[in-house]
């Protein structure tokens, strides 16, 4: 979902190696026939030797065999002349010998005895089985062996190229023949002619022996041969082992068909493939053109765009998005909710309404919603769902739009407190008309009273009434009604002109004063006031009626708040750390400004009491301001509300280049 953030060169501005890549299937493939044809050819030659080796070692072993067979043959010989030179010289006795009927059995074709001269003393089979032999035809020469009867057993017989052995006889000797056909059948096991063709040849080549019983085929180069020399029992006759099957050619027509077979279609596949890649780069060229027009576009737009899945993950986020929540995508991407940009202390409600959105529930006009940047401030958004379809035209999630409407926000809280102030300052300005109209109205009903109460004192006084009660009532009634006219006066003054009357006042005296004014009436409302006068407070420059009328608002506020308390008090208090401001503070053990600030409780027409105009604290702010001092406010020590204003030093309390004693003292000290 996130498109590339850089676009990399097309496919026909790569370089010529990767612009060739497509070729590398097919060297691949040659390189793989290579490896399998060394690979061939190794095996071959190691199934070469193994065959060659066999057939040296068959070779040996039937040699071995033929030369046991003489050596039992020789051995049979000797027994045979040892018995005859015992035995009368007579045809019966050499043909009734059990060594020549088991011989002529076995292998021996014809035996004959000679005497010291090497005459014929007898001979088995007779002359006439000879020519019968012959008549048949006799296909191979056999194999000779004289044995002297007075030496038998130190004579050695020496064989010719038929295989005659005449061994010297001073008494007599004995000639074997016997078929060397038959010996070397006798030699060679069955299995090992069936694999090889055995025969027995000359120093000529001419074949004298052979396991087959018809005619040898000629056999071609193609079929491998191993010869051995018999030298030592057969002279001039060696033993040739020929395999019958062909020896294999590696390099046939098939494989040699199949690998360039196999080459081709590796050819024509690369030369399919190249075509295909050169698709796919055009294709894919196209693709990042259009992603990185799309980037673009979705990077230079000022609404911020998020992707979710249907589990709340973030797929994607733009760079406006990331530039509003002050985070970055890789910060983003892939995270689930809780989002970082969420507010900490609406995390729940904002929960909710991302699993509700996330339903499809989400208004289709879209809804306002409050973040909070990295940085910690809050912004104000809207956001409007849709959903996300995937290219098989499945929803996988839903795609997000957010404008940013937090300068209009700001710009719609400003007009209404604009309103709000113009409606306030219209409403100042009627209550101000209002209240110097009313100060006006009530000037003359105060006066008559004060005319009234005068000349009662003096209608009495002529009478001679001594009732000290009355006297002092009607005297402080008339104190009373000659402080309201003032009053009436100064707060008519004051909103007029907005300037006070400022002289030196005595604050002990002052707050002295109100707090005699009110400490019956709170007594009987079960509020203990408390005054803690100061020593050494010095005088201050302020209006006295008005210090009066703010002290006084302040400590009915403080009333008005402990009405549903049982622990009910009020504190006042002055100091003065030297400095050019004296600090009061108007304290109660009611509830407190339960987070509400100074400014909020002084705005015109803002009260918490449901009878309340909200002009109490507004005008009180007003009077300290107008004095040049300020208001703050706290905590108190009682456990409620405290409320503090300071008041200018009267000049004269303070030194001659307007320090205060304390810094006066302190200069002096350092001088």
């Amino acid at each position: 979902m996130n498109p590339p953030t850089s676009t990399p060169a097309p496919a026909a501005n790569a370089s010529p190696s990767t612009r060739a890549i497509w070729l590398l299937p097919l060297l691949a493939s040659v390189v793989f026939v290579a490896g399998v044809a060394a690979l061939a050819q190794y095996w071959f030659n190691a199934e070469l030797e193994d065959r060659r080796q066999s057939l040296i070692t068959d070779a040996l072993n039937v040699s071995a065999q033929l030369r046991t067979q003489l050596d039992v043959e020789r051995s049979r010989a000797r027994t045979l002349a040892e018995q005859l030179r015992k035995t009368p010289h007579t045809q019966s006795a050499l043909a009734e010998n059990p060594e020549v009927v088991a011989g002529l059995r076995r292998l021996w074709l014809r035996v004959t005895w000679l005497d010291a001269g090497n005459r014929v003393i007898a001979e088995v089979p007779a002359a006439s089985a000879r020519r019968a032999e012959n008549s048949n035809g006799e296909r191979f020469p056999g194999l000779s062996a004289h044995l002297s009867a007075s030496y038998p057993t130190a004579t050695t017989p020496a064989a010719d190229r038929f295989g005659s052995v005449a061994p010297p006889a001073p008494e007599g000797s004995v000639v074997v023949r016997y078929a060397l056909p038959v010996l070397l059948k006798n030699a060679a096991p069955w299995w090992l002619a069936r694999k090889y063709e055995v025969q027995l040849l000359d120093s000529a080549d001419q074949l004298l022996a052979s396991v087959d019983d018809g005619a040898v085929p000629a056999r071609g180069p193609d079929h491998e041969s191993y010869r051995i020399p018999l030298d030592e029992d057969l002279p001039g006759v060696l033993l040739e082992l020929t395999a019958r099957e062909r020896t294999p050619r590696l390099w046939t027509p098939v494989p040699l068909v199949l690998m360039v077979g196999f080459l081709a279609l590796m050819a024509l596949a690369t030369v399919l493939l190249r075509r295909q890649v050169q698709q796919v780069s055009r294709a894919e060229a196209a693709w990042r053109t259009e992603a990185t027009w799309r980037s673009a576009m979705q990077d230079s737009a000022l609404v911020g765009l998020r992707a979710r899945d249907a589990e709340g993950t973030l797929l994607y986020v733009n760079r406006t998005f990331c530039e509003l929540v002050g985070y970055s995508s890789e910060q983003l991407v892939g995270r689930k909710p809780p989002m970082p940009y969420w507010p900490p202390e609406a995390l729940e409600e904002v929960m909710t309404r991302s699993r509700r959105n996330l339903q499809g529930h989400a208004p289709r006009e879209g809804f306002e919603a409050v973040w909070r940047h990295a940085d910690g401030r809050p912004i104000t958004v809207m956001v409007y769902e849709s959903p996300l379809i995937d290219a098989q035209g499945r929803q996988i999630g839903w795609m997000g739009s957010i404008i940013d409407i937090t300068a209009k926000k700001q710009l719609e809280e400003r007009e209404r407190r604009q309103l709000e102030a113009l409606a306030r300052q219209a409403r100042l300005s009627s209550f101000g008309e209002i209240a110097s109209a009313l100060a006006h109205q009530l000037n003359q009903p105060l006066a008559a009273i004060a005319s009234y109460n005068a000349g009662v004192l003096q209608m009495l006084e002529r009478q001679g009434y001594t009732d000290a009660v009355v006297l002092q009532a009607l005297e402080r009634q008339g104190e009373q009604t000659r402080e309201a006219g003032r009053i009436v006066q100064r707060m008519r003054e004051f909103l007029t002109r907005r300037q006070p009357r400022r002289e030196r006042l005595a604050l002990e005296a002052t707050i002295t004063r109100v707090h005699t004014l009110l400490r019956h009436d709170f007594l009987r409302q079960g509020i203990d006031l408390r005054w803690r006068e100061p020593t050494g407070l010095p005088a201050v420059d302020a209006d006295e009626v008005l210090i009066e009328q703010l002290l006084i608002n302040l400590l009915r506020n403080a009333a008005d708040a402990l009405e549903a308390r049982e622990d009910r008090k009020i504190e006042v208090r002055a100091e003065w750390d030297g400095g050019r401001f004296v600090l009061v503070h108007v304290e109660d053990s009611g509830p407190g400004l339960q987070g509400r600030s100074f400014e909020e409780l002084s705005t015109p027409f803002h009260s918490t009491k449901a009878d309340g105009l909200g002009l109490g604290l507004a005008i009180c702010r007003s009077v300290v301001e107008a004095h040049g001092g300020a208001f703050d406010c706290g905590v108190s020590h009682l456990g409620g509300a405290r409320l503090s204003f300071r008041l200018p030093v009267a000049a004269d309390a303070l030194g001659p280049n307007g320090a205060a004693p304390s810094e006066r003292d302190a200069t002096q000290a350092s001088a």
